[in-house]
């Protein structure tokens, strides 16, 4: 037998409809502000904001000039220019035309003092109108409003940020990277892929590249790169790898369209690995016995300039207490100082490390070797425990 919901009193009931109105219309207040953030709606709201802001500004102009002087006017056409399509930006301009039309004639002549409309004031008005017209024309050519245009430049950003996360390990391994583009931006031309493959996903591979160029202009080719990378991971056996990746590139047939790349293909039950590189910097073992660095290279040239390269790997093992450091060349190497040099700094700060197990151990070591390089940086560490 069902049992009956006690009914709510009527102030009750009332308070409790109310509240759901509220609820609803909150919710939808919420969905439209982030539909006009993304740019899918239409700009009539900001139209017709800016559109009464003209008049308004008119309005005090005339009554206090000596606060709002006529060229105020600016101000709504370059949020017009950020906000509006081309075809309501007319009409707010000509809005602003009639504007200062009105001004000109209720303040009077210009050579009766300050605070009239000047040749000056048509010209800043006119200007300011021109450069947010260009800007409106843009995005329309491109297609993306401007409210999207960031949007779109965060979920890149994410995008790549997400692609090169690192998968778990089983216990007893330790792994963790670091990226800092160049001149403190947010786009790199250096970026990781890696997954876990083979039977059991006891296999972890892992990709390392660096794109020639460096911060945003190279962030876009490294974004398209991380996905076709990412996709190839796993799907072919480790020696195709960076062959189908070199003849990836070759297709494109960008004018800059060389890259350096390290691929590791490590076994997490034994600690056996084949290191494939392309042009890359040698990677670095550092043996728990001997406390020594040993650099560890493939052969191979950079991807992206003739067919049918091929890429011979070196072989190695990571026992227990033993540490290896994928790296890109921002990290080592400058004008200023050859590579050898700098793989010496970068181990030498690495050994401060051995104690706390490299915990943390990535972005100090970029920090500390490599802060103020105006290069994209990578590095990854992987230990064995």
């Amino acid at each position: 037998m069902a049992v009956r919901r006690p009914s709510l009193t009527p102030p009750r009931a009332r308070l409790h409809k109310t509240r759901r109105a509220l609820h609803r219309a909150r919710t939808g207040l919420r969905r439209s502000a982030v539909d006009y953030f993304r740019g899918g709606v239409s700009d009539w709201l900001a139209f017709s904001a800016l559109l009464l802001t003209v008049p308004a500004l008119t309005v005090l102009t005339v009554v206090v000039p000596l606060w709002a002087a006529p060229e105020a006017l600016v101000m709504p056409l370059i949020a017009g220019g950020l906000l509006l399509r081309p075809a309501s930006l007319l009409a707010l301009y000509a809005s602003a035309a009639v504007a200062l039309i009105v001004e000109s004639a209720l303040l009077g002549p210009y050579e009766d003092g300050a605070g009239r409309v000047t040749p000056g004031t048509i010209l800043v008005v006119a200007t300011a109108g021109l450069f947010g017209l260009l800007v409106a024309q843009f995005r329309s050519r491109v297609g993306v409003p401007w409210r999207r245009g960031g949007t779109m430049l965060f979920d890149l950003r994410e995008r790549i940020r997400v692609q090169s996360k690192l998968p778990r390990l089983p216990r007893g391994w330790h792994r963790e990277m670091a990226l800092r583009p160049a001149g403190g931006q947010s786009f790199s031309g250096d970026f990781v892929v890696a997954a876990r493959t083979g039977p059991g996903e006891r296999t972890l591979e892992v990709v390392l590249t660096d794109v020639s160029g460096k911060g945003m202009d190279a962030g876009s080719r490294a974004l398209l790169l991380s996905g076709a990378f990412g996709g190839l991971l796993g799907s072919l056996p480790p020696h195709a790898f960076l062959p189908a990746a070199n003849g990836y590139l070759l297709r494109q047939d960008w004018q800059e369209g060389f890259a350096t790349s390290v691929h590791l293909v490590l076994d997490l039950d034994s600690g056996d690995y084949e290191l494939f590189s392309a042009g890359h910097v040698p990677a670095l073992q550092r043996g728990a016995g001997t406390g020594k660095w040993e650099e560890k290279s493939g052969e191979g040239p950079l991807l992206g300039v003739y067919e049918g390269a091929q890429f011979d790997p070196v072989k190695g093992t990571l026992l227990k207490g033993d540490v290896l450091m994928l790296f890109t060349d921002g990290l080592v190497e400058t004008s200023e100082r050859d590579l050898s040099d700098g793989i010496d700094r970068l181990t030498g700060e690495a050994d401060r490390h051995v104690a706390t197990g490299f915990h943390g151990a990535a972005w100090h070591l970029i920090e500390t070797v490599a802060r103020d390089v105006n290069d994209d940086r990578a590095l990854l560490l992987l230990c064995r425990g």
